[in-house]
Formats: C-alpha cells, structure tokens, sequence
C-alpha cells in the first residue's frame, strides 16, 4: 500500500511538472513544449543499471543519468567527463612503461549529495570484474592488476600489461561504455543482478535523475540542477518505447516526439520526407553484416565460411536497403578512421565460386538441388531483431541468397532484450545461440576490435560472438594494444584486416553511417561517434 501511494505522489509530481513545462513559452513552434524533450526508443529497456547493459537504448538512457571518466566530442577526440583531463604520457596521466594511468576527478556530487569519489571508481570496476554480476563484457577492465586511490579524488590503475586503447575504453567511449555508479548505495550487496535499483536508480550523478519507469510506456527523467558541468537546458525527458518504426514515424509527423533514436536506415525516405523534422548523420566506427558461429561443425569450415561470403552480393545488399546512404565495406574498420587500410579486399562477390568451393568441402545436390552431405541437409538458422525493418528485410535478401547455392536457411527473430542480452542472462547473440546472425555493432572511438576477434574474449570476457580463434589474429592483436606508437599499431591493424579477408567469422556488409530524426526546434544534439546523449546538459527545445 506504502509503495502504491508513493508511486502516485511521484506520478502527481511528474503530472504537476508537465503541465508547468507546457505552459512555458518561447517555443519556435506551437507543438513543442519548452523544455520537454520527448524520445522514441524502439525497446523497453531491460535494467536501468549501466553496468548491466545490453543495448544501445539502455545504454543510451544510463548515460542521461551517470557519467563516465571520459567521453568523446563529436569528432571522436575523447574529453574529460569525471576525469579532469585526458591522461596522456605526455602530460605525465600514462607512464612511460605504459603500465600505470593516472586520473583526477572533478569535483561532483550524486543527486543524494554525497561527493564523488575515487571509491566510486574503483567498486565499479570491482563490480564489473565480479563473476556474479552479468556484464556483457570485461574487455579491457580484465587488464588491470590493481587500482589505488591515494586521495579521494585521484585514482591510480596499475595494468597487468601494456594496453594502448585503455584510456579510450577503461570507463570511457569503448565498444561497451561503462558509467561509474555510486559505492555507498551499491557495495552492500554481493551481486547487483537483482537490485532495486536496476529499476530505479534513485541516486545518479548525470545531468538527469529518475523519477519514474512507467512499464510498457515510458522512462520520466528530470534535470539534475546540481549537475557538476553545469544545469541543463532542458527540465524533463520522457523516453517512450515505440517498437513499431512506422508509429515512431507518425509521432514525428504529429510532433508527438522530438527525437526518433536511431531509427534503422529503411526509414530514411520518410523521414526526409517530414517538413519539420531534420536528419543528423552520425559517423560511427560501426557496421552492419552477419556473423558466423565457428564453434558450430559446419561453419568451423572455412571453405564454407568463405562460401557464404562469396554468395552475399554485399553492393546490391547495401543498395536496396540503405537507399544510398551507406559505403560498402572491405572488413570491420571503417575508412575514416586512422587504422583502415586500403589495400585489403573482402572476398568478391561470385556464386559460382561459392558453389565449388562447397563442393570441395564435402557438400553435393539431393533430388531438391539444395546441399547434403552423408544424408544431412546443409541448413543454418538465422537470428535476427524483431524491431529492426533493415533486419527483417536483410533476413530474407541472406536466405534467398543462400538457397541459390544450395543452403538452407530458417530466419527467428528475436525481441532486443532477448537478442542482445548477456550470456548469463540467456542472450541468443552473446549466448552462441545461433549458426548466423545479423549483426549491427558499434565500436568505440580507438580501431581497437579485439574484444571480437580473440579468443580470450568470448562472452562474457567480450564480444567474440562468432566464437572465432586464431593464432595469427591473436598475435595481431597482441601487437595493436600493446604499443603506443601510432605507425606500429596502424601496421597491427592492416595485418587484422587481411586475415579477416581470409577467415571471414563475419561477413561485413556496409560501414554504419547512423541517423537520428529530431524535429527542428530540438538545438545543441552532437552526437559523438559512440554515444548520442554524452552532451545532453546542453541539449534545449
């Protein structure tokens, strides 16, 4: 009864502050409310814990509400969030042996006005490193030895072993960016899987706190007037979940919303058809294409990997579902990046090829024309999003492709929270629930794909859900994270990219180009190459 009642105080607070929003003028257009943003996210988020994050719109959402030591500006340079400044081994934050890192914190508080800390830090890596928590990944944080805290507002982290991309990824803008979260709320407990606080988190330091998960509606947040970077613009967000991208698109034209969160790209001709509503293209060191679970017989393979590969027409991929919008891709490492390397070739599209290739692995026509071998058909399944309309579509153009050479392929689609969740939690991706999947991925601002391709990182040591090993690439890596120098690891890379040619644990479709519909009267959205709300402090409708 004490828990109804105080629900409906929340909601009688949140209903009172609405209404005072909408009443505020100064808009540039009569349907937009000053001061309210209203988002459309495709999936209702599983957990509210950054910690235990497993989509982009989880993650996009905890960071409205905590803050990482570093961030990135919109050019993919990385900017001091809690950090005061970037540690460098220039200015002394990175050792010369490139084995101790140092950083200062910023003076901040948390929403309940206890300072934040160095302890903050360092339990937040402790709880990711826990076994029992289900993080999606460890990458990155398995490397460090120890962490000390000489003082309340610097941290010390002593590596295990040199690892370049650390200051980009260690609680900062990697292919998963961690928040720190609070100690005194959260170290009580042996494991944070099941807390209170994973549907709200009730004490933040971001520029936004929690005031109410509505279920099967919308998440309520309200600014943060302590914010340590300064109050936002804006006093309230409301993220509603449309999983229907046609409705999301609706809402827009009925300037219901004010940011569409990446929508898939098969939305692009309506929404550059809304009057007033603008595209923001974000260049994102991310792809799209399928991924091939090796640690299944057949696609162990790699004649058949290869095959499959060479069967995917990825040109007339890209053309009929990014209408344009995308750049074909030779292997994961996009071509603006400092690392990509012109020279190397994915396998050319050749389905004659393909078919020989099957051949010579084993795999010959039944009476139906589709492949066998000792009696047992050549048949794969394929996972993909339930939300995602590029998915859909790339489900059936990849299962009508491989019926050409005589594969068989039965298409699932899946909820994102089930899709994406962490291996411990039954994730199908993560989980190595499948022999394909289509996989949309976005990295972090270092080319640093290792936590992919070696075989250390296998969920949830990281994100090697292809369940790819190879010696070669593992040694690759070894020398791209373990040097500084720039021209050595630009080297490293190129290495990565030609056995990728070869090996193929994923097929690479076309380079992520993402977009966000947000209506014209929305100011200050600057999306960095990793995170869309990292500036939402100055964000303002």
């Amino acid at each position: 009864m004490k828990a109804v009642a105080a629900f409906a105080l929340v909601m009688a607070v949140a209903l009172a502050a609405c209404t005072k929003i909408e009443r505020e003028s100064g808009t540039r257009h009569s349907w937009t409310h000053a001061g309210l943003l209203r988002i459309a996210i495709n999936e209702e988020p599983k957990s509210l814990n950054p910690l235990l994050a497993g989509t982009t719109p989880e993650i996009f959402i905890g960071r409205l509400m905590f803050e990482p030591l570093l961030s990135a500006d919109p050019s993919g340079s990385p900017v001091p969030m809690l950090a005061a400044v970037v540690p460098t081994q220039g200015n002394g934050g990175i050792s010369p042996d490139g084995l101790t890192i140092r950083y200062r914190l910023r003076p901040a508080r948390w929403t309940d006005g206890v300072p934040v800390t160095a302890r903050d830090v360092i339990w937040s890596w402790q709880a990711i490193e826990n076994g029992k928590n289900d993080v999606v990944s460890r990458h990155g944080y398995d490397d460090v030895r120890s962490i000390g805290a000489p003082d309340p507002r610097t941290v010390v982290v002593h590596l295990a072993r040199p690892f370049a991309p650390f200051v980009n990824t260690f609680f900062a803008e990697s292919d998963q960016p961690y928040a720190v979260l609070p100690a005194h709320v959260l170290d009580k407990y042996p494991d944070i899987n099941h807390l209170a606080f994973n549907a709200q988190p009730t004490v933040s330091d971001g520029p936004f706190r929690f005031v109410a998960w509505e279920r099967g509606d919308r998440v309520l947040l309200d600014a943060n007037p302590t914010f340590f970077l300064g109050p936002p613009r804006l006093r309230r967000i409301e993220v509603h979940f449309i999983p229907n991208e046609d409705s999301a698109i609706n809402l827009m034209r009925t300037h219901a919303i004010d940011y569409f969160y990446q929508p898939t790209i098969q939305t692009y001709p309506a929404l550059h058809a809304l009057p007033d509503a603008r595209i923001v293209w974000v260049g994102v060191n991310g792809f799209e294409g399928v991924a091939l679970n090796l640690s299944h017989r057949v696609l162990a393979d790699a004649r058949v990997r290869t095959a499959i590969a060479a069967a995917l027409d990825k040109s007339a991929l890209a053309r009929q579902i990014t209408h344009g919008q995308m750049t074909v891709a030779s292997e994961d490492l996009p071509n603006w990046i400092w690392a990509f390397d012109p020279s190397v070739r994915a396998v050319p599209f050749n389905p004659a090829a393909a078919r020989a290739l099957l051949a010579r692995a084993g795999w010959t026509p039944g009476p139906d024309g589709m492949l066998q071998k000792d009696g047992r058909p050549l048949e794969l399944f394929l996972a993909a999003d339930a939300s995602s309309a590029t998915q859909r579509s790339e489900s059936l153009l990849v299962q009508a492709a491989l019926r050409r050479i005589g594969i068989a392929v039965d298409v699932k689609y899946y909820p994102q929270d089930l899709l994406y969740a962490p291996a411990g939690m039954g994730g199908i991706q993560h989980g190595g629930k499948f022999d394909l999947v289509l996989y949309t991925w976005y990295s972090g601002i270092d080319p640093d794909d290792s936590s992919q391709l070696m075989c250390a990182n296998f969920p949830p040591h990281g994100y090697n859900d292809a369940r790819y090993c190879s010696r070669a690439m593992d040694a690759a890596q070894e020398t791209a994270l373990s040097q500084y120098d720039r021209a050595t690891r630009k080297r490293a890379y190129a290495a990565i990219e030609r056995l990728l040619a070869v090996d193929n644990p994923i097929v690479y479709f076309w380079w992520e180009r993402q977009p966000d519909a947000i209506s014209v009267d929305f100011h200050g959205f600057a999306p960095n190459p990793v995170m869309d709300s990292w500036n939402a402090w100055q964000w303002s409708i």
